[in-house]
């Protein structure tokens, strides 16, 4: 199995990234300086996705195995359409995030390349076999070292990396968590694109509060380009 070099969450980094992969310069990844309604009001609009990065810690592991007990038992139906997919590459989390904001946001153009290539051929694979599929996408995986290097902290591809990226997405009106190391989708309550900004922080608070004295969180939007 191959490793990747992680990708840190640096916006600028991120949004040439997404943009290398042909999604329009309309959108780009930016800062969510604060989860107060004050701070929230930055983020240029419309938001289309949250990209939480957190730590791994005990406490997280604890909530997720729970989690999985939780949501098995529950047998969730989700929308046929949402595009969910399992990491099984090594520190692919962040290009695994970015691929779930995407595709799960119908109206964000991409250009022809590797990602609308992804995003199509994996329409009707399973969770499994859409991680499988990046992994043996080399094209893909090449610009994502490509795009890990430019980072402004030195990474390594066969480091110990503690932190994780997920998304958040609008999903028909309902706010979805996307990990791709999670078993299901994970439903978070109804939403809607006026109140989505402010669910979604609602939901990074909650990881934060499950690790309060922890502050190596950062959370990032996918909204519409400042001109």
């Amino acid at each position: 199995m191959m490793s990747l070099t992680p990708l840190e969450s640096n916006p600028e980094v991120l949004t040439k990234y997404i943009h290398k992969l042909g999604v329009s310069p309309a959108w780009s990844v930016t800062d969510v300086i604060g989860l107060e309604e004050d701070t929230l009001e930055w983020i240029p609009r419309p938001v289309k996705a949250f990209i939480l990065l957190f730590p791994c810690s005990e406490t997280y592991e604890k909530h997720r195995a729970e989690e999985h007990e939780r949501v098995k038992e529950i047998n969730e139906q989700h929308p046929s359409d949402l595009f969910y997919m399992r990491q099984i590459t090594p520190n692919a989390c962040g290009t695994v995030a970015l691929i779930h904001c995407v595709a799960n946001n119908k109206d964000i153009e991409v250009d022809k390349g590797v990602l609308k290539d992804f995003i199509y051929n994996g329409a009707k694979l399973s969770p499994e076999e859409r991680g499988q599929a990046l992994e043996d996408d080399k094209d893909f995986t090449a610009g994502h070292q490509a795009l890990a290097q430019e980072g402004q902290t030195n990474a390594d591809e066969h480091e110990t990396v503690n932190h994780h990226f997920i998304a958040l997405v609008n999903k028909d009106g309902t706010l979805y968590e996307l990990d791709g190391r999670k078993s299901f989708p994970i439903k978070h309550g109804p939403t809607s694109e006026e109140t989505f900004v402010k669910d979604a922080a609602k939901v990074c608070k909650e990881f934060m509060a499950r690790d309060p004295n922890d502050v190596r969180f950062t959370v990032l939007a996918l909204s519409a380009t400042q001109n």
